[in-house]
């Protein structure tokens, strides 16, 4: 007859099983980023998904303890080292498989959902396992039952939190996806093994061949090219050369999987993004004064504050929520930190701690994927702006929107019309195609721009003008609403696409 487990023992197996899992859980959501996005649906898909390969392991695993102790650990033991296997796996399997299962799934919600599934459902059914079987020695090699089940529930819960800790403030900031996956891949590895010789199981040795495989797999993954140039503890960035000439370089910042600025080297005062262009001629034409002052909410490229600087505008404050980006921006797009004031915090919470400071024109440039995030366009958001801005100045936004849908554009709107007297709506001139995402800029103040179209180079010489007033005030009134703190669905207003 085998000895019991100490409880103690199945209580840290249990701990350090439930932390892993929940370490994928939030990896999985990094990892996915380069591919669809960080967004609700990102996070709505990843949850579902996991929680779903849990429930379904939670099941296996109460079947596997019925049965004989030794039995049910050496199960066990094989279903961590498929968790471990297929962990690792992830890190290969996910940018092979992305492009076809999003062509294949084109609804972006069900596309990401599908892509998920694909990618991060056997990790978690595997992983789900262990927690009944052990639930079960515990209860069933204990004097007392109730509190060896409760020191069993209790290590699962101390243990998820534990891994949700460790993964957004430790591993992916300080490791990256890959190293963290390979972490969890070796918990998994010496669990599993660890479970085998509980069970003084005969598979010993096949168990030693899996977790060697395992281990293998997790080589591979280290060795896989990185999606990200850095991996921060907000974004997965990357750099890509754009230069017609190596003399004269022109670079590209990717933030998650969206281009989020352009910038060349001996060109500081020209934009590459249509949003970039709006925002930097339009910042010009309503400066109150020449010597204005700026604050620009996300930093990315720091294409537009630098362009701003370049062309001799006044003090300059960015609100960069990651420092990464901004070292990055220093190091690749050329933009000199001395030139500006850097506050590397949410940018509501840099107004709101700062009652003080007041700003000529306000720029709105921060995007989660591919909308703005929700507590940047809401009305008490706005009204802390209106507070920050001097009698005469202006707030600028961009925001993103489908030509046949609008609401999230009609929404924001409606929005600042509950703060400002004055919201103008402006875009590239020109018809466009029938359902094609836009770019707009939003503007917000007291008084009407001085013109009514411009022309700038983005790098092309474009023109942009102002959507007649009589069309953004019904497209308020007949697709949009006031978005409040309490309630801002911008993501279903903008009815995202891919």
């Amino acid at each position: 007859m085998t000895r019991p487990t100490p409880l103690w023992l199945l209580v840290v197996l249990q701990g350090g099983i439930s932390a892993a899992s929940l370490v994928v859980e939030i990896v999985a959501g990094r990892m996915l980023a380069p591919h669809v996005g960080m967004s609700l649906y990102t996070w709505t898909a990843v949850i579902a998904v996991v929680l779903a390969g849990f429930s379904a392991g939670h099941w296996w695993g109460g079947r596997l303890a019925e049965k004989p102790a030794p039995d049910a650990l050496a199960w066990t033991g094989g279903a961590t080292l498929a968790a471990a296997v297929t962990t690792a796996a992830a890190v290969l399997i996910l940018p092979a498989v992305a492009a076809p299962v999003l062509a294949a799934v084109t609804d972006p919600v069900w596309g990401i959902t599908a892509l998920t599934m694909v990618v991060f459902f056997l990790p978690s059914f595997f992983a789900g396992v262990p927690a009944p079987v052990l639930a079960q020695i515990a209860i069933t090699t204990q004097d007392r039952s109730g509190p060896a089940l409760g020191a069993m529930f209790a290590s699962g819960a101390v243990g998820a939190i534990a891994g949700v800790l460790l993964a957004g403030f430790v591993f992916i900031g300080w490791l990256g996806s890959a190293l963290t996956l390979v972490l969890v891949t070796v918990v998994y590895i010496l669990s599993g093994l660890l479970f085998f010789w509980l069970g003084r199981s005969r598979g010993l040795a096949v168990a030693v061949l899996a977790g060697a495989a395992a281990a293998g797999m997790a080589g591979l993954a280290l060795a896989a090219p990185a999606q990200c140039h850095e991996e921060t503890r907000y974004f997965c960035l990357r750099v890509d050369d754009l230069s017609a000439d190596p003399n004269s370089p022109v670079h590209l910042m990717v933030i998650d999987h969206l281009a989020h600025g352009i910038s060349a080297r001996d060109l500081p005062e020209v934009q590459f993004t249509v949003h970039g262009a709006m925002l930097d001629t339009l910042t010009r034409l309503r400066a109150p004064r020449e010597d204005f002052s700026t604050y620009v909410i996300g930093g990315g490229s720091f294409s537009v504050p630098r362009s701003l600087i370049a062309q001799g505008a006044g003090p300059m404050t960015v609100s960069e929520i990651d420092p990464e980006v901004t070292r990055l921006a220093e190091a690749a797009f050329w933009f000199d930190p001395a030139s500006a004031e850097i506050w590397h915090e949410d940018a509501r919470r840099a107004l709101l701690t700062r009652p003080e400071v007041r700003f000529d024109i306000i720029i709105g440039d921060a995007f989660t994927d591919v909308v703005v995030p929700v507590h940047l366009v809401t009305r008490e958001f706005f009204e802390l702006v209106s507070a920050r801005m001097t009698p005469d100045g202006s707030f600028l936004m961009t925001v993103i929107d489908y030509e046949d849908r609008l609401g999230s554009l009609g929404s924001i709107v409606m929005t600042l019309r509950e703060v400002f007297p004055v919201v103008e709506v402006w875009t590239q001139t020109g018809q466009p195609a029938p359902g094609s995402r836009m770019v707009f800029a939003v503007v917000a103040g007291s008084e009407p721009t001085p013109v009514g179209t411009f022309s700038a180079p983005a790098p092309n010489l474009m023109t942009f003008g102002a959507l007649d007033d009589r069309f953004v005030a019904a497209l308020a009134a007949d697709r949009g609403m006031v978005l409040t703190d309490d309630y801002a669905p911008i993501d279903r207003l903008m009815g995202r696409r891919d």
